[in-house]
């Protein structure tokens, strides 16, 4: 068993799931917020308001049905997160080349260091007809694809 996996069930602090909620006090006002960590991430995946309790001081204990709703929440927005960053890291755009279709895909790298892309070309079989490295700043565009591909797909010029 990680340390992760041992469940608790206090009033401020709840584990399971592979999740952990803490009720924290809230930076920004007098009132409760709870976060919501994934097992092993040392940042919160989520942070939202949470509930006072009858006496208007403390928070909300939270319990059962408080937990599965907030880790099913956490759970969202993590997948959310997650299919934005796919989406802004990888695109793709099918234009017509001639008789064919060509589809042109940029891979952005997010290296911290040196991030780059790759810019590929397919044809409507799948088979990869171009590859090449690309500043990550590269914008892929209707325009960009076609210039490209009538380049005779040579390594485009940085973009504008």
């Amino acid at each position: 068993m990680t340390e992760f996996a041992e469940k608790i069930q206090q009033p401020r602090l709840w584990r399971g799931d592979g999740w952990t909620a803490r009720v924290i006090k809230n930076e920004d006002d007098d009132g409760w917020a709870v976060a919501m960590f994934k097992d092993g991430e040392p940042e919160p995946a989520l942070v939202g308001p949470w509930t006072m309790g009858r006496d208007k001081k403390n928070p909300k204990p939270l319990d059962g049905n408080a937990f599965g709703t907030l880790v099913k929440t956490a759970r969202e927005f993590v997948r959310r997160s997650e299919q934005q960053l796919h989406a802004a890291l990888h695109q793709s755009i099918t234009v017509a080349a001639g008789s064919t279709r060509v589809t042109v895909c940029l891979d952005i790298v997010p290296d911290e260091d040196n991030p780059y892309a790759m810019l590929s070309a397919r044809d409507e079989g799948d088979e990869l007809l171009a590859e090449v490295r690309v500043a990550a700043s590269f914008k892929l565009k209707r325009s960009s694809a076609v210039a490209w591909i009538e380049g005779g797909f040579a390594k485009p010029a940085q973009s504008t």
